[in-house]
């Protein structure tokens, strides 16, 4: 049987925080912070059953996802912005606008079971690849969701990775 992935958001996307720490986000300045703060935001998901992340107050979904390392074959849990479309959720490998792919994208590449954590609920879910028009669309979505992802794709030159989460 499939099992739904649930829902549950904390903050709100009106919320007067989101429009400067969206601009911050954007910056250099921003992103570094963010992906320095990272380890930290994982530790509140972890420790508050996946309910509560730094994010919260700009309304943004936000999950755990596990993953298989592709070299070590042990767990890898990465906090990920997410995109919904009934039944299955999408998650871009942006990493900010680096030039290099993050370790999660090539973990799904080469085991895609992994496990999703929205809402403190953890669901097993297989990861496939989007690609072409309907990998634009999707990205176009998170672009739409939080702008920042433009700010990524116009930094790197890479195509980034997107992935079609669906409950196993």
């Amino acid at each position: 049987m499939t099992q739904v992935f649930p829902e549950r958001r904390w903050g709100s996307e009106t919320s007067p925080l989101r429009r400067p720490l969206t601009a911050f986000a954007c910056s250099g300045p921003g992103s570094w912070a963010i992906r320095t703060l990272a380890p930290l935001d994982r530790r509140i998901l972890h420790s508050s059953g996946g309910r509560y992340t730094m994010l919260g107050p700009i309304g943004a979904p936000t999950m755990l996802l596990t993953t298989t390392g592709r070299r070590s074959g042990q767990p890898r849990t990465s906090p990920l912005l997410y995109h919904r479309e009934d039944p299955d959720l999408h998650v871009v490998g942006s990493n900010f606008g680096q030039e290099h792919h993050p370790a999660w994208t090539w973990n799904l590449l080469a085991h895609p079971e992994c496990s999703v954590n929205t809402a403190g609920i953890e669901v097993a879910a297989t990861a496939t690849p989007v690609v072409g028009a309907e990998r634009d669309r999707v990205y176009a979505e998170f672009e739409r969701l939080v702008r920042v992802y433009s700010v990524y794709r116009g930094r790197t030159d890479r195509p980034i990775q997107v992935f079609r989460l669906t409950a196993t």
